[in-house]
């Protein structure tokens, strides 16, 4: 049996990087066949799987520079039935694409929001003067380079490649350091005999103008023990005031200090929904 995996494309994006990783991980440790399949969204990417046109996403969640991926997050709150199963740590380096052989020729800088707002220091230096226009991807533009002298896009070197397009600068990002973290998601618990799960995400609702409801609900985590890597709040789209709590846990659902964190934590929440346990991987190790 095949799988067909969905990602943010076209082809190029960070992305499709980071499902290929998967891909040709699934084919050397469990002989599964799987086949890439782009979608222009990560929101469609999601609800590929909910609707069965795919039986996988890999969809990004957060960057360590601009923070967290609010589609995906959204998303996944909106979608009950789907589960994560694998978490993966892609390095980001940007390139600077062009068919100009000069930085003082471009006029205008197209890319993802994320990969422009990662690349604001080096843009400022050196294309004070340019039209930074966001993109759905960060190779949504690179067909139309050839046609656009005067134009950029900012993508990774693998992206340039597959293109077939010169780089005019690489490494362009304000800090070396720069990772995204994606995330490996399915229907249900299907795939979860893959992988021995070290991590926990989830969201929760409290109630509304109640003192210390928030308070309550994290002191469940720290008396039993349990580190939280990441919280994050995304408004309810119900009410001005009304926030959502996105948590990571550094723990499996299944074991014993979760099991006990959970029980407790239905009787402190408006809405608790769980997200999935997971492993995390560095992609290229």
């Amino acid at each position: 049996m095949s799988l067909a995996i969905a990602h943010l494309g076209p082809s190029g994006t960070y992305s499709e990087q980071a499902a290929s990783f998967y891909l040709n991980w699934l084919k050397s440790n469990h002989q599964i066949e799987a086949t890439l399949s782009p979608y222009p969204t990560i929101a469609q990417s999601l609800q590929a799987v909910t609707t069965q046109q795919t039986q996988i996403a890999v969809v990004p969640v957060e960057n360590s520079i601009e923070g967290s991926v609010s589609m995906t997050m959204d998303s996944l709150w909106q979608l009950d039935s789907l589960r994560i199963q694998l978490a993966l740590i892609l390095p980001i380096n940007h390139a600077l694409i062009s068919c100009t052989n000069s930085l003082e020729k471009i006029e205008t800088v197209y890319s993802h929001p994320q990969a422009l707002a990662q690349c604001q220091g080096w843009l400022a230096k050196f294309l004070p003067n340019a039209n930074l226009i966001p993109s759905s991807s960060t190779t949504e533009a690179l067909e139309q380079l050839p046609q656009a002298p005067t134009t950029a896009a900012i993508s990774s070197s693998r992206a340039a490649q597959l293109y077939n397009l010169p780089i005019l600068a690489s490494g362009i990002n304000d800090y070396p350091e720069n990772c995204t973290r994606f995330w490996v998601v399915t229907q249900g618990n299907q795939g979860q005999e893959l992988f021995i799960p070290t991590h926990t995400s989830l969201a929760l609702s409290v109630s509304a103008n109640v003192p210390g409801a928030l308070v309550k609900a994290l002191e469940v985590f720290a008396h039993l023990g349990i580190n939280l890597s990441r919280i994050e709040s995304r408004p309810t789209k119900r009410s001005l005031g009304e926030y959502l709590f996105f948590l990571d846990v550094e723990a499996a659902v299944s074991s014993p200090l979760m099991a006990s964190a959970l029980a407790e934590l239905h009787s402190s929440t408006e809405v608790l929904k769980i997200f999935g346990s997971y492993t995390v991987l560095t992609v290229g190790n």
